[in-house]
């Protein structure tokens, strides 16, 4: 699905990503986590083909990503940035309609009926006519959400759009919608999606993601499933601080517990 090889990216002196290579599959959800700085946006961009790398080479489908026409790439995946800077009056609803816009010609009646039923997914259903500027930083962020489910929406009968990207996704809502918004991307994945989706909680990345890559430095130092990555000597060396890991008190997966250096057990 997306297949990066050998991936580096330099902005003058500096080398953010370096040799780093990975595939995000259809149907699962990657979680890409590591300390600020480690170059994680930078990489999202580079696998949204957004950006065009220094070396190696970024694949959807097998196809170079730099050969994609924009609006193939458009109808191909979708991608939620970190953060989306919008200071016209538009409604909730213009909005998430704007995620339509590779997909057109469509009719008003098919672009309304997507997004309403995108803004039902996030929750936001009730404040279709609101004015985007009024609302609250996580509602904004939910609307983008429900702009970028609309932008995957399948056309007719067809499949939904091969990948989605989410950069920090949950960083300004609460615990329900945090929930909410991974549910999403598990349902997304369900249907086939391969999604990939940026995080700072490495327990909302053990308990929604398939695998998780972990990024410090620009390096690939981890990949794979959460109890062959989430180690308490390498998350000490990644993060600076010391970790517990324990065993979560609903069970089925690990419960990751930061504290400071200094702290004894």
């Amino acid at each position: 699905m997306i297949h990066a090889a050998d991936v580096t990216v330099r902005r003058s002196a500096a080398t953010l990503i370096r040799d780093v290579s990975l595939t995000v599959e259809r149907g699962e959800v990657l979680a890409l986590v590591g300390p600020n700085g480690a170059g994680k946006s930078t990489l999202l961009r580079v696998l949204a083909g957004d950006e065009v790398p220094s070396a190696g080479t970024v694949q959807f489908d097998g196809r170079d990503a730099r050969t994609w026409r924009p609006d193939a790439l458009a109808r191909f995946r979708a991608m939620l940035p970190q953060q989306s800077t919008l200071d016209f009056d538009f409604s909730v609803e213009e909005v998430v309609v704007m995620g339509r816009a590779p997909w057109q010609p469509e009719t008003p009646q098919v672009q309304q009926g997507i997004a309403t039923a995108a803004l039902r997914l996030v929750g936001m259903e009730t404040m279709a006519h609101r004015r985007y500027p009024s609302l609250s930083g996580g509602e904004q962020q939910r609307v983008h959400l429900a702009r970028v489910l609309a932008q995957s929406w399948p056309t007719g009968a067809g499949p939904m759009s091969g990948a989605v990207l989410l950069d920090e996704p949950v960083s300004s809502l609460d615990p329900q919608h945090q929930h909410r918004t991974l549910e999403l991307a598990r349902t997304l994945a369900g249907h086939g999606v391969a999604v990939l989706v940026v995080l700072h909680d490495l327990n909302l990345a053990v308990q929604y993601a398939d695998r998780i890559a972990l990024l410090c430095g620009g390096r690939l130092v981890a990949l794979g499933p959460s109890h062959t990555v989430l180690n308490e000597h390498l998350l000490r060396d990644v993060y600076g601080t010391c970790f517990d890991i324990v065993s979560h008190p609903c069970g089925g997966c690990p419960l990751v517990l930061a504290r400071p250096l200094h702290r004894m057990r």
